[in-house]
């Protein structure tokens, strides 16, 4: 193993002295936090009682309060024994969470579990904690409507400040917490045991004489542990880049330093971008922590690297974070963010159904939820999953979830698929809970003026809702009322769909008709359920408003056996695949061939962590998150010739050729959050797209690192059609004996990937970021010959 060097972005190497007592760990932590004589921060340190609910008749005080790293909040039943207290609901683990797993903090009864086990009277005296992943909502009662208010809004202002701090901060503020860990004794020192303990919390693991030779290195004292200016010298040498020093010292020309002509020249050739001398000063005095360098016009190393981990200087290219496509298309014209059985927190036997499902899949981006609707008590329907063990909510209660998250993440039009069991009468409740809760949000009426002849773009469905489900008759009867009667109207929308493992006309016999309600049958208006009777049918029978339902295994081969006529239908109609009900897991499918196809709501089970779910947050990620992305040129001309299996020539083939160079690894975590286990992390890279495009490469494993792996390794890709290729970065741990295990992943379209040195951020298995893991890499796009 190389030696540990010091990483130059962590100038600060005085805040990581070591601190005896919680007052001074306080006050390094606030400082690093730039929080110093923050009211709200105070009040989360000091804690106080709450009530914890968990059902009406289980209501039982906890003391809440957050530790001095100020990234965990802990909690006992009694004062006198927190030492001693474990979570009650898992004995073995500590009754403690990160605020990083925190993904909202809601005041009042939001909570179904609040709503069901309290009063209303109680309303400004709840709130609940709602976590990332498949971990259920804390839910909690203050003493006063106040003290409430409190929690909740310092709550916020802590997960704000976590998730506003520097690559910088965020790295400074993990280490110094591994070292208090490591310093079991408190005693403001390391000895070389405890140096080997914390080496091993930061994923590395090394061998006895290396670590004894590393000890001795920094105990210029010759006391046997480290201290004061001893650990900051340990810490220069573990946090070095290497790498980074190699590159910045190619370009610091200028007295060991980058002048703005010396960035300017690495920003064209090496990040291939048009720089000019007002670009690089504006970086200077953005990213230089050195004031004499600022004033100077000069680019330190710790100033270079703290500007490569910004944002713009990212992998992906920040013109496309943000909204950047044309959105006064058609509606067809657009791939879009949709989910199946969003109901669902888990599996579709007997997992749990949750109005925090909807929040979670909206505030991801997801533009398309399913409801499925059935008969419940007191005449008010319920969404559940039909005939299975899963549980139920109020229709009402998802359609609020709907209508208070619909736009947080995206103002962009959100399509409320009904799949329909109810009987007419609870029919029209679901037609009054929609007009009631949703009012002038909802689409009831085409837009504009008589009978439209295209769908509305995005831009002129802003903020509004749409129905998708079954309808009376046809769209143009609001427009001719002498039109003939209505169609007819099968069960619901998944049933409807051809699948070629069922004997369809002999199962059509058997269902019976549903009756519709005109009230609920008039809500749809630009998504209306049909069957497909082939590609030719539709073109010649069906309104471009008239979309059909393809489970997945019906529209995979359409798409392999009938891709251009496929991608001619979706020019003009919708078309939703959803998965196969024999997934009773929830498991997905491969998304990336119906988008090929030109389909635009490819419904995937949002609750579920998998490489295809991670795909369709890569596919989604950018333009500005709205869960549109506009299909290429080619995918919305009547007349195009394109298709992605034989692939023939046209404006579609732009073959380039990518080159990849995985350099390094920084801070990746432990696997499961081991204690013992170290990594053997490799990194993949797979190219998804048309099938000629599909490739995957991989790296060597490096052995017992985690911390910061070296590979250097190069890959090339041929890609022929750009414009609907994805590129997915995956970091696994190797293991020789059985499968790698997940470490965390990235997924960009190819088109929105920048060229030069990158870094890669790495999300987790739920899609959240891992504060300080990352790639580096070298990225180079040209033309093939």
């Amino acid at each position: 193993m190389h030696c540990l060097q010091r990483e130059p972005e962590l100038s600060r190497s005085e805040e990581f002295k070591r601190h005896a007592n919680s007052e001074k760990v306080i006050q390094t932590n606030l400082k690093i936090l730039g929080m110093e004589g923050d009211r709200e921060l105070q009040f989360l340190l000091q804690g106080g009682d709450l009530l914890k609910v968990r059902s009406s008749s289980w209501k039982k005080t906890r003391f809440y309060r957050l530790k001095e790293d100020f990234n965990t909040m802990w909690h006992e039943s009694k004062k006198t024994f927190r030492r001693k207290q474990t979570c009650e609901c898992c004995p073995s683990k500590p009754p403690e969470f990160s605020l990083g797993d925190i993904s909202a903090v809601r005041l009042g009864r939001q909570s179904e579990g609040l709503r069901k086990n309290t009063e209303e009277h109680v309303e400004d005296r709840c709130f609940s904690i709602a976590f990332k992943g498949h971990r259920k909502n804390l839910d909690l009662m203050a003493s006063s409507e106040e003290e409430a208010k409190m929690w909740v809004k310092s709550l916020d202002k802590m997960l704000l400040s976590l998730n506003n701090l520097s690559h910088q901060q965020k790295t400074e503020h993990w280490i110094y917490s591994c070292m208090r860990k490591a310093d079991k004794n408190n005693d403001d020192k390391l000895s070389e045991s405890e140096l080997k303990d914390f080496l091993r919390l930061i994923n590395i693991e090394v061998d006895d004489d290396y670590a004894e030779e590393l000890f001795k290195q920094c105990d210029s004292s010759k006391s046997g542990y480290l201290s004061g200016e001893e650990i900051e010298h340990f810490y220069d040498l573990l946090t070095r880049r290497e790498e980074i020093g190699v590159i910045y010292g190619e370009y610091a020309k200028t007295k060991g330093y980058m002048s703005p002509e010396n960035l300017v020249d690495f920003l064209m050739k090496e990040q291939r971008e048009k720089a000019t001398l007002a670009d690089a000063h504006s970086i200077i005095e953005k990213y230089e922590p050195d004031e004499k360098a600022k004033q100077n016009k000069l680019l330190s190393k710790d100033g270079f690297l703290m500007y490569l981990h910004h944002p713009e200087a990212l992998v992906l290219n920040p013109d496309h974070r943000e909204l950047y496509q044309d959105m006064s298309q058609p509606l067809s014209h657009y791939f879009i963010s949709s989910s199946h059985n969003t109901y669902l927190m888990e599996d579709q036997l007997k997992g749990p159904s949750s109005t925090e499902a909807y929040i979670k899949a909206l505030l991801k981006g997801c533009r398309c939820v399913e409801l499925d609707c059935w008969d419940g008590s007191d005449d008010e329907p319920m969404i559940y999953h039909g005939y299975t063990l899963t549980s139920q909510i109020l229709f009402k209660d998802a359609i609020k979830a709907i209508k208070e998250y619909a736009f947080k993440t995206s103002e962009y039009p959100v399509i409320i698929s009904l799949e329909n069991h109810c009987s007419v009468e609870q029919q029209e409740v679901m037609a009054h809970h929609l007009s009631s809760i949703l009012g002038s949000a909802l689409v009831t009426s085409p837009l504009g003026e008589g009978m439209p002849k295209e769908f509305p773009s995005p831009e002129e469905l802003k903020g509004k809702f749409l129905i998708k489900g079954k309808r009376l008759n046809k769209l143009e009867v609001m427009y001719a009322p002498d039109d003939e009667a209505a169609d007819d109207t099968d069960v619901t929308e998944e049933e409807e769909s051809n699948d070629e493992e069922e004997e369809e006309e002999k199962n059509k016999k058997q269902k019976k008709k549903l009756k519709l309600a005109k009230s609920l049958s008039d809500m749809v208006i630009y998504c209306k359920s049909v069957h497909f009777h082939g590609f030719e049918d539709a073109r010649n029978n069906l309104s471009f408003y008239e979309m059909s339902s393809f489970k997945e295994g019906k529209a995979m081969e359409l798409a392999e056996e009938s891709a251009n006529a496929y991608i001619h239908h979706n020019v003009e109609k919708l078309s939703r695949i959803y998965p196969a009900g024999s997934r009773t897991n929830s498991s997905n499918y491969n998304p990336v061939p119906l988008w090929n196809a030109g389909c635009q709501i490819v419904a995937l089970n949002f609750q579920t962590t998998c490489p295809d779910m991670d795909v369709n947050q890569g596919r989604f990620l950018v333009n500005g998150k709205t869960g549109y992305i506009l299909k290429p040129p080619y995918m919305r001309d009547v007349n195009t010739e394109f298709d992605p299996i034989t692939l023939t020539r046209g404006d579609w083939l732009k073959h380039k050729t990518l080159h990849v160079m995985i350099i390094s690894a920084q801070q990746l975590p432990k696997v499961n959050n081991s204690k013992s286990s170290i990594l053997d992390p490799l990194v993949k890279v797979e190219v998804l797209g048309v099938p000629a495009d599909n490739a995957e490469k991989e790296t060597n494993h490096m052995e017992n690192n985690g911390f910061n792996p070296t590979w250097n390794e190069n890959f090339q890709f041929d890609v022929f059609v750009p414009d609907l290729a994805m590129v997915r970065f995956v970091v696994e741990d190797y293991d020789s004996t059985s499968s790698n295990e997940f470490v965390g992943q990235y997924t960009l379209p190819f088109n929105s990937l920048k060229m030069g040195y990158r870094h890669v951020p790495l999300l987790n298995k739920n899609g959240d970021l891992l504060p300080s893991a990352g790639l580096f890499v070298h990225i180079m796009i040209v033309d093939a010959e």
